[in-house]
């Protein structure tokens, strides 16, 4: 079987609080913005911070614990929105800093909140058509080069943050896999210019008031939140229910759920529709906000810190937000 071997994180020194925000901005309800978010406290990459920089300290950790060597991987993968460098990918330059020999293949891929599902599952599937035994799957993002600090609804909500997750050949692992997507809703978040469809211009960094009364540009994040809330909600129970289904399973067999921390209002809703105790899921947005594809290994990795996930636990993971896109991994841990 493909499982996770081990999962390493690194977050940004510089912590920004809620007292903080509150001071720039006195006019914002940070009660009631965190009652919805969860998010007391988030970090933020300082300035020429990147998500490489962040992954790299990620992976080195890995590498100082021990639990396996560079010799023993045999392909990199890169899940991130923030890059370096338009080109080369991310993964091309852990690579270099590294020292990786030229048998180990990299490649980046574009995905957000449900990058780690699709990361596992794309690894498994390298691993399963002998393209190596050891995968090291990087998911890093430095969405606050993104937000417009006037917009109220993203810089509240994210935060940076780095994850490393070794993908390997083990006794116990994934059983099954459902990925979604729904690109007829892209517009509910995206960053309009950048790209080559629209390139930035003197107009693009203009701020404009959105439909939530909160300012952005056409260079920044622009989110409907309560759009994807919506969505989200809808589609995700049912996607879990159905992979439990055809596994002949039920909620009460499964011994833990690890969901994308997207925000406290969002899980609450979820495991709501799912009708999963609070005993049997894990909340970590407090203290370092919705850190995008990083957001599920670090919460991981937290929760068998705590004791809450432990090896051999039959496990469900599910991550969910741009494209749109969703996926959820039924596991053994």
């Amino acid at each position: 079987m493909v499982g996770i071997k081990t999962i390493e994180y690194y977050l940004p020194e510089k912590a920004v609080a809620n007292e903080d925000l509150q001071l720039l901005h006195p006019d914002w309800d940070m009660e009631k913005v965190a009652s919805k978010s969860g998010v007391y406290a988030r970090h933020i990459a300082s300035t020429g911070e990147t998500a490489l920089d962040l992954a790299i300290k990620a992976v080195q950790k890995i590498f100082d614990a021990g639990s396996i060597s560079k010799e023993a991987i045999q392909g990199i993968m890169f899940c991130t929105q923030s890059p370096d460098f338009i080109m080369p990918s991310n993964a091309f330059l852990i690579h270099k800093h590294f020292g990786f020999s030229h048998n180990v293949w990299a490649f980046d891929y574009n995905l957000a909140c449900s990058g780690f599902i699709y990361g596992v599952t794309i690894a498994r599937g390298m691993i399963e058509t002998g393209m190596g035994k050891n995968i090291l799957l990087i998911t890093a993002d430095t969405y606050s080069r993104y937000i417009n600090p006037e917009d109220r609804s993203t810089s509240v909500l994210f935060g940076d943050g780095a994850a490393a997750t070794i993908v390997a050949e083990m006794e116990m692992g994934i059983i099954d896999v459902s990925l979604a997507s729904a690109g007829s809703e892209y517009e509910s978040f995206y960053i309009p210019a950048g790209g080559c469809r629209l390139p930035k211009n003197e107009t693009t960094g203009q701020p404009r008031t959105n439909h939530s009364g909160n300012q952005t540009s056409a260079e920044e994040i622009n989110m409907n939140g309560f759009g994807v809330w919506k969505f989200i909600s809808r589609t995700v129970p049912i996607q879990i229910k159905e992979l439990l289904q055809r596994n002949n399973l039920a909620i009460e067999d499964i011994q833990f759920f690890g969901f994308h921390q997207a925000s406290k209002m969002t899980l609450d809703s979820l495991f709501k529709a799912l009708g999963v105790p609070p005993e049997k899921w894990y909340m970590n947005m407090q203290n370092i906000g919705n850190t995008v594809s990083a957001s599920i290994p670090i919460a991981l990795h937290q929760a068998t810190l705590s004791g809450k996930l432990k090896k051999g636990d039959l496990v469900v993971l599910s991550g969910f937000g741009v494209g749109l896109s969703w996926g959820s991994l039924l596991m053994r841990y």
